[in-house]
């Protein structure tokens, strides 16, 4: 996926288990992901923290199972890593700001970010609320742009 971001140009992408695996089945094509040469999710996981420059970890509460490992992989590879916990807040627009202020002053002006966190299945509506936030994140309005 690439999509207009401000003034610069963002690519979806990064790793995936083999036969394109996740937790409601087989991951469509159309999304640029490379397969990695294992089924284990942990693979991909490091994979993908390896592959960036910083890792968010979007969670409902503390990191848990594969976003704690996420937090304690990018640890071990000396990455920065943001947990975002979006229970403490509601308001989209300064998570988003968190995200931007961080990556700031982490001097990743133009990051390769991995974006990672809970399962849907364990965390209800957590995939429309990252969109959401990192939408803020990457996209810069033009002036008499309203959206």
């Amino acid at each position: 996926m690439t999509r207009q971001a401000g003034n610069r140009r963002c690519r979806g992408g990064g790793w995936c288990p083999k036969g394109r695996k996740s937790e409601d089945g087989a991951i469509p094509d159309k999304y640029n992901l490379v397969e990695t040469k294992s089924g284990d999710y942990r693979v991909r996981t490091e994979q993908n923290v390896v592959d960036s420059d910083a890792t968010v970890v979007f969670t409902y509460g503390p990191a848990s199972g594969g976003s704690a490992l996420t937090v304690r992989i990018a640890g071990k590879h000396q990455r920065p890593c943001l947990n975002i916990d979006l229970r403490e807040s509601r308001d989209d627009q300064a998570i988003a700001q968190e995200i931007v202020k961080w990556l700031s002053r982490a001097s990743l002006a133009n990051p390769v970010l991995n974006v990672a966190g809970s399962r849907g299945s364990g965390a209800p509506g957590i995939q429309e609320r990252v969109k959401a936030v990192m939408n803020l994140v990457l996209y810069k309005p033009e002036p008499g742009d309203d959206g």
